[in-house]
């Protein structure tokens, strides 16, 4: 229950600090200006797209935090005989994070109105996801090469649902990335492209969030974590 709370708390505070830039908190009465710039700045200030992502990643955060304390629950049976992490993790770390920073570069590039960065940070993005996907595959191939299958031990049972079902998230999220990826390409509106690379750089960081908590959970680092959370509190 413990590392649902903490998790939860987490999600609530990315969420509180994206919100605050989204000039939920401003006084449009006491602002001067254009009756126009008023009426334009009203419709973007918080377009339906981000909030109806950011509902998703929502549940979707609440979906893992789940997943998570399954995985401390039961670990703490006899039966529980943790696998090794494969070493092809952490590069498929860092390619994660390569996929994340090029998304950033082309939301930046987007709202700079440079299409050519923007492509640019859009293919590298696609491309590392893609490299990020067959590490992930290798990596089950290593370990069930090396005996570890899936119904050997519940820790394997674990490690191949929860990295499967990053992965799938990973999936879905190219799928985005490839409409905005040919709308890049095939002359999209800049507001339009704007807003969609934007949504991409949202989904893409949170997905790499979570990849460095599930990493952090099978590592076994998350454990000693709340050990220690737990020693503080007792």
């Amino acid at each position: 229950m413990s590392v649902i709370i903490v998790f939860l708390l987490v999600i609530a505070g990315f969420a509180g600090w994206w919100l605050s830039h989204q000039r939920l908190m401003t006084k449009p009465w006491l602002e001067q200006g254009m009756v126009g710039d008023f009426v334009a700045l009203d419709r973007s200030a918080l377009p339906t797209a981000k909030i109806g992502l950011g509902v998703f990643l929502a549940v979707v955060g609440c979906l893992f935090a789940l997943f998570t304390s399954a995985y401390f629950m039961r670990m703490e049976l006899s039966d529980w005989r943790a696998l090794p992490v494969p070493r092809l993790l952490w590069l498929n770390t860092g390619v994660l994070v390569l996929s994340s920073v090029a998304l950033q570069c082309a939301s930046v590039a987007a709202r700079r109105g440079q299409i050519e960065n923007v492509r640019l940070g859009l293919a590298t993005a696609g491309l590392t996801a893609l490299a990020f996907l067959i590490g992930q595959i290798t990596a089950w191939r290593e370990l069930t090469a090396d005996g570890y299958f899936l119904t050997s031990n519940p820790a394997n049972s674990f490690f191949y649902l929860i990295t499967g079902m990053h992965g799938l998230h990973i999936v879905g999220g190219l799928v985005g990335l490839g409409r905005t990826s040919a709308g890049a390409w095939n002359g999209a509106r800049p507001e339009r492209l704007r807003l969609s690379v934007e949504l991409c750089a949202m989904y893409w960081h949170f997905l790499l969030f979570i990849w460095l908590a599930i990493f952090a959970l099978l590592a076994g680092w998350a454990a000693t974590f709340i050990d220690i959370c737990r020693q503080l509190l007792t």
